[in-house]
């Protein structure tokens, strides 16, 4: 993908922000992302003040994204098949009431650690359902080669709420008490959803009606596997926030551990990793056109680990704060290469799946590695924990990095030119559809790799099974079967052919040597209807 305007400048960092509606809902995300921020700050040092384990200090950061891990799929499913406006509605209104009970918990006096978590687990639902819908809007609203700048611009609210977020949240604790954050964070929730409902968006009704859920999330979860794009994204996605979550999870007993350490320790040092990831943003449209996003990935995954060993070695605010910026521009690079990698992987009809599932990698990486690390510190100290993630992260993304293939991005732009076969009552069975092919015998073996990749096409598009058929009795003629679910998935797994996809079928009519066209016939189950 080229990320430079005609003239060979890369687009403005700020060029999305000229578009009125991209302006209202990232400003929307980034009060979003300050409400997120300052549960967790609040949380996190409530719990120190619970107890002084580092198990449970770091299951606090597990509790809050261990939702997005178990809930991401269906999330993701949802925000493909409902209107994206409502639900993105709905998710702040639930924030909002779960931060409403939380506060009422604290006043009252009856938090305990065990609650605690579980309250957090509340509010993480509600992250979970937000996340993946805000991704599929996000190239909705911008062209396409404006998404890398959407995305960091998405960083940057995020890093910019990193920020306010602990400011804010730890000049409640020390002025008022934490019951007040969580009902600050209530009023900004319901203050965005009633900003989102003003936003005027009129989803396209499909011809073939909704997907049922179980489908849908069947599809999404196929997709991501058949895509060795997606697959080498989830990879180094989740060996990143495996490793560096260490940081973030372990902050509190850092900043207590520190000389005069409060919560404005802690705030200080969160700040100064957001003001790294946002000093870094607008510089990213240089660096993207200085080096490929995979060696981003690597150089920014270095930085992190490098910073995150320094964090560990010093007892000193000083030197602590400078290595958090620096962290947050390791971490700016690297997150923002890769979601860049894993929109380009995607077609508009899974997006929200696929993010979802990318996003499920994150929180499940995070969520691992914050248990785990938390148990390193436990049995040794909070300083050997950070350093054995730091090397281990480092040592495990420049393997990867070195044992990296390159591909070429597939384009996924709806092809448009497939007229979906009529049937007046297809009835409610399994559709079976074949195809075939007479090809040169002393061609097969080509023949059978570039079935290979379709194969990967057809699954990745909703198929529920595939095979290739060999001839017995005629050499060199091949039927490819391909099985969809009903009439109804079968017409919308061909409207979902992309520009990718007629490439990859005239190269294997490029191998079809009969007098006409391959043979394409349709069947319909009648002896297994499908539930």
């Amino acid at each position: 993908m080229s990320e430079a305007l005609p003239g060979g400048a890369p687009p403005s960092a700020l060029a999305p922000l000229r578009n009125p509606v991209f302006r209202t809902l990232w400003g929307t995300w980034m009060a979003a992302n300050v409400c997120m921020w300052m549960t967790d700050v609040a949380a996190a040092w409530m719990m120190t003040s619970l107890t002084d384990s580092p198990v449970w200090v770091a299951l606090v950061q597990t509790a809050a994204t261990l939702p997005v891990f178990v809930l991401g799929l269906p999330s993701g499913a949802l925000a493909d098949i409902l209107d994206r406006r409502r639900y993105f509605m709905a998710t702040q209104f639930w924030i909002a009431a779960v931060s409403s009970a939380l506060c009422a918990l604290v006043m009252a006096g009856l938090v305990t650690p065990v609650l605690l978590l579980a309250m957090l687990f509340a509010n993480g639902i509600g992250l979970a359902m937000r996340w993946p819908v805000y991704a599929a809007i996000v190239p909705e609203l911008v062209p396409r080669a404006q998404l890398p700048a959407a995305l960091a611009l998405n960083g940057v609210a995020m890093n910019t709420s990193r920020i306010i977020g602990p400011l804010v949240a730890g000049a409640l604790i020390a002025s008022a008490g934490s019951a007040w954050v969580f009902l600050l964070n209530a009023v900004l929730s319901v203050a965005a959803g009633l900003v989102i409902m003003r936003w005027k968006h009129a989803p396209a009704p499909s011809a073939l009606g909704r997907e049922r859920l179980p489908s849908a999330i069947r599809v999404g979860v196929q997709f991501v596997r058949q895509s060795q794009g997606m697959r080498a994204v989830l990879l180094r996605i989740g060996l990143f926030f495996f490793h560096s979550t260490a940081l973030l999870a372990l902050l509190p007993l850092v900043a207590r551990g520190m000389q005069d350490g409060d919560a404005g320790t802690f705030t200080l040092l969160l700040a100064a990793l957001g003001a790294g990831a946002i000093a870094t943003t607008m510089f990213l449209p240089r660096l993207r056109q200085r080096m490929t996003r995979a060696t981003m990935v690597l150089g920014g995954t270095l930085l992190q680990a490098g910073a995150m060993a320094t964090v560990a070695l010093t007892p000193s605010i000083y030197l602590a704060a400078p290595a958090m910026f620096v962290a947050g521009a390791g971490w700016i690079a690297t997150a923002n290469s890769l979601t860049v990698s894993a929109q380009l992987a995607l077609p508009d009809w899974v997006r929200a799946r696929g993010m979802s599932i990318y996003q499920m990698a994150i929180m499940g990486a995070g969520a691992l590695g914050a248990a785990l690390w938390g148990q390193v510190a436990a049995h040794s100290s909070v300083a050997t924990s950070l350093l054995v993630a730091a090397v281990s992260g480092a040592a495990a993304m420049t393997l990867v990095h070195a044992r990296r293939t390159e591909r070429p991005e597939e384009d996924l732009s709806p092809a448009g030119e497939f007229r979906l076969p009529q049937m007046a009552s297809p009835g409610p069975g399994r559709v079976e559809m074949t195809i075939e092919y007479c090809i040169d015998p002393a061609r097969a073996d080509e023949f059978h790799a570039l079935m290979q990749e379709s194969r990967r096409s057809r699954l990745r598009q909703g198929a529920l099974a595939w095979t290739l058929l060999r001839d017995a009795g005629r050499e060199g003629r091949y039927v490819e079967r391909i099985v969809d679910e009903s009439w109804a998935e079968h017409l919308r797994r061909l409207s979902r052919v992309t520009t990718a996809d007629v490439a990859l079928r005239e190269r294997k009519h490029a191998f079809h040597i009969g007098p006409s066209e391959p043979l394409v016939r349709r069947f319909i189950d009648e002896s297994t209807p499908s539930s």
